[in-house]
Order: structure tokens, then C-alpha cells, then sequence
């Protein structure tokens, strides 16, 4: 394919600003934070086809780039669109945006406390910017030193946080603590639900207080999101930044995200009824 197609297909987009809805609502929650898009720029990238007959269907990433100005701070706010393309011969039948899985265990996992007895460490230095660094490098990428998973979010931010020394505990006991070993870790190491209650319940390793707001945060913090607001908690983010008002801007995987503004209004993952965990990292 002609990658050709995929840049004027965008710059269509990005000019008329009408082809999604999730386009509409990134413009609409840019104007109402009072954020100027100087800038947007996208790169699409096809990593997959299917060929059925005189049908074919591409696959592919978009990474957007968007130039920002709020309050006389400029920024850059980078995500990574996930797409479809489907032709029908030589005519385009068909273009859809994929939202990025989230995290839905259908019977969530709450991890256990019961103490390690091999460790007493009751608090630990968190090196914030070593967090934040770790966050920025690998936010569009995937080490290859850890497990990459479908949904990936929370292992993400694990990482995250174990490159700001956070101690792991626990293992060899999946229900118990937070930790990674080899090709073995801890449910609260993956998954956003079990990580949201072990942060609100843990009194060693890697410990967090829960902050009443978003503005209460620093980088290297943690922001956890029930979408739905069913009490299962399904994604999971890290502050790297404050924009032009003094809330927080937030990297993510799964739907790869880079100085993202934290309440995710403009994901189609998100409800009027969502809900949002603060933790103070290292607390």
C-alpha cells in the first residue's frame, strides 16, 4: 500500500475536523481546557493485511502529534490511533478507529496483605525523575526485559515505578503483593484493578497514599480510572507533567499516550460515570 494514502486520508481529517467522533470530542476537550492546537501532525503506519477475494483490509497505527499552547505554556501531546482501511477493488469502503482494549476481568482480583516476613521495609526513596525518565522512554515502545501483554497499561506503569525503585514483594504468590520475577508476577503487577486496591491497602514495598484531587499530584504519581464506574477498575496512568492550569498530563500504554490531559474525556473508553483513584507514589 501506497503509505501516501494514509497521510491524505489524515490531513482530511485533521483539516475538517468531522470524520470521528473521537475526533470531535479531542478538539471540543482542547477548547475547553482553554488549549490552543497550534499544530497536528500524523505519521499512519500499516502493520497488517488481509486479502479476500477483490476485498482488502490494512491495518494499521497512526501516531498524531499535537503542538499545544494553554496559559503561555507550549507543550507536545503525542498518541497512537489504532485503524482500519477496507477497499472495496480500489475504492475505500470503509474506515474505522479501533479503540484500545481495556482491562475488564470479569471477576476483578483484589491481592492479599498477609506480611512478608522476609521483609519489613515499611518505606522506600522513590527517585521521581527516574520514573518520569523510565515513563518517557518507553511510552511508545516496549521493554524487552519484561512481558508485553494485549492490555498493558498496568504493566507499563509497574515498570514505572520499579525504574524509580520501588521494592517488589511477594513472589512466589500471584495473589500476594507486587513484584515481577522471570517469566512470573503478581496480578497487581498487571492488572489495573488488583494494582488499584493493592495501592490503597499496601504497608510495605511499594506503598502510595490516595490524594483527594488530580492537582494534589506530582510526576511519578499514579492515576487509576474506572471507566464505567461498575468498581472494576480497568486502566491505569503515570503523571509526567502539569500543563498551563497545574493538572496533571499522563503517559499510557495500550492506547499509547505521551502528555495526555488525565481525565481521558476524549478515550471512547470513558463514561459520564467514571471514576479516578489519586496515589501519592512513595507515601
Amino acid at each position: 500500500m501506497d503509505d501516501s494514502f494514509l497521510q491524505n486520508e489524515w490531513e482530511h481529517i485533521i483539516r475538517e475536523n468531522t470524520d470521528f467522533e473521537w475526533w470531535r470530542k479531542k478538539i471540543e476537550a482542547f477548547r475547553g481546557r482553554g488549549v490552543q492546537v497550534l499544530q497536528v501532525t500524523g505519521e499512519g503506519r500499516p502493520y497488517h493485511q488481509m486479502n479476500r477475494n477483490h476485498r482488502r483490509e490494512i491495518q494499521y497505527h497512526l501516531h498524531l502529534c499535537y503542538l499545544l499552547k494553554q496559559n503561555g505554556k507550549t507543550y507536545l501531546e503525542e498518541e497512537i490511533i489504532p485503524g482500519s482501511l477496507l477497499f472495496d477493488g480500489e475504492a475505500l469502503a470503509r474506515h474505522e478507529i479501533s479503540p484500545a482494549p481495556t482491562d475488564n476481568h470479569t471477576e476483578p482480583i483484589v491481592p492479599s496483605f498477609e506480611s512478608d516476613t522476609r521483609s519489613e521495609q515499611r518505606s522506600f526513596s522513590y527517585d521521581r525523575r527516574a520514573a518520569v525518565r523510565y515513563a518517557e522512554r518507553w511510552w511508545n515502545d516496549y521493554n524487552p526485559d519484561y512481558q508485553k501483554f494485549e492490555v498493558d497499561c498496568t504493566n507499563y506503569i509497574s515498570q514505572c515505578l520499579r525504574a524509580g525503585g520501588a521494592p517488589m514483594w511477594g513472589s512466589p504468590n500471584r495473589s500476594r503483593g507486587w513484584w515481577y520475577s522471570g517469566n512470573n508476577w503478581s496480578y497487581s503487577w498487571s492488572v489495573a484493578h488488583a494494582f488499584r486496591w493493592y495501592l490503597s491497602g499496601s504497608d510495605q514495598g511499594l506503598t502510595a497514599k490516595e490524594m483527594e484531587n488530580a492537582t494534589d499530584l506530582m510526576p511519578g504519581d499514579v492515576i487509576c480510572y474506572d471507566f464505567e464506574g461498575d468498581g472494576k477498575w480497568n486502566h491505569t496512568t503515570i503523571v509526567v507533567a502539569k500543563d498551563g492550569n497545574g493538572e496533571p498530563l499522563v503517559n499510557a500504554h495500550t492506547a499509547n499516550s505521551r502528555n495526555r490531559y488525565w481525565r481521558y474525556e476524549d478515550s471512547p473508553a470513558w463514561t459520564p460515570k467514571c471514576q479516578y483513584k489519586f496515589f501519592r507514589i512513595g507515601e
